[in-house]
């Protein structure tokens, strides 16, 4: 039993704990290529989490993970078979629901462990903050926390060759052998603009792709994903270990 994960740990232990952080994996269901779980975002996201959480338990910290929210917003493949949509006012619901639970029985700090690039918390954390004064709300995408291109060779941004090796670090026996990957061969918009940065629009994944994934994941190895996974817990771990310090009446310099 791992006292830092909420599902693993029990009332014995909890009646008489104090957190002072609580982190909210959220995933999504959904193709990821040919070779690659609909739960991959999920695993990623799960497995991040509790070793940075690990790591911060070790120096004292009182982190808890909550249980992973395993759908998405995944309007953009509504005709991908069996990728699971939440609409985003439908992850407000739930969020709203869990702040309150944590606001009321004292715990003001939630950080947003988003492992799939189709939610968009930033605006709900805007409105939330209004309802919940007390609540120090924050979010990460564990992506954008590295330069990523310092790790891997290929561009991309789905089952690419980071989710990849991620993947054959985590789940080998859920990655299907590599003579069946997609190439991750992906469309872009004519109107040039919108790969340029400033400008955004939803794809539509059936239109832009044949195997579901954008990028190719040919270069991908487990011990690439290896040094990934290891250097992102790193960082994410001094995050809660900060939050967890965090003076919420004394936040800036």
């Amino acid at each position: 039993m791992r006292p830092y994960i909420l599902a693993e740990t029990n009332w014995k232990h909890l009646k008489d704990e104090q957190f002072q952080l609580a982190v909210l994996p959220w995933g999504a269901t959904e193709a990821h290529n040919y070779h690659l779980p609909y739960a991959t975002d999920n695993f990623q996201a799960e497995a991040m989490v509790a070793e940075s959480a690990r790591i911060a338990w070790e120096q004292g910290k009182k982190v808890v993970v909550l249980p992973t929210i395993p759908f998405g917003v995944n309007t953009g493949q509504k005709d991908i078979y069996l990728d699971i949509n939440l609409n985003p006012s439908t992850q407000f619901a739930i969020l709203k629901d869990i702040i309150t639970v944590l606001n009321n029985q004292g715990l003001y700090k939630l950080l947003i462990f988003n492992g799939h690039g189709g939610n968009d918390f930033k605006p709900m954390i805007r409105e939330l903050g209004l309802l919940f004064p007390k609540m120090f709300i924050s979010f990460c995408f564990f992506p954008q926390m590295l330069d990523k291109y310092k790790f891997f060779e290929k561009a991309g941004d789905h089952a690419d060759e980071m989710e990849t090796s991620l993947m054959l670090y985590l789940r080998e026996d859920l990655v299907l052998s590599k003579e069946q990957w997609g190439r991750g061969d992906h469309k872009k918009f004519k109107i040039k603009a919108f790969s340029q940065g400033g400008v955004w629009a939803e794809r539509e994944w059936s239109k832009i792709t044949e195997d579901t994934g954008t990028g190719n994941p040919e270069l991908a190895t487990k011990e690439k994903g290896a040094r990934f996974f290891r250097d992102v817990c790193a960082k994410v771990s001094n995050l809660f270990v900060d939050l967890c310090d965090a003076d919420l009446e004394d936040l800036y310099e």
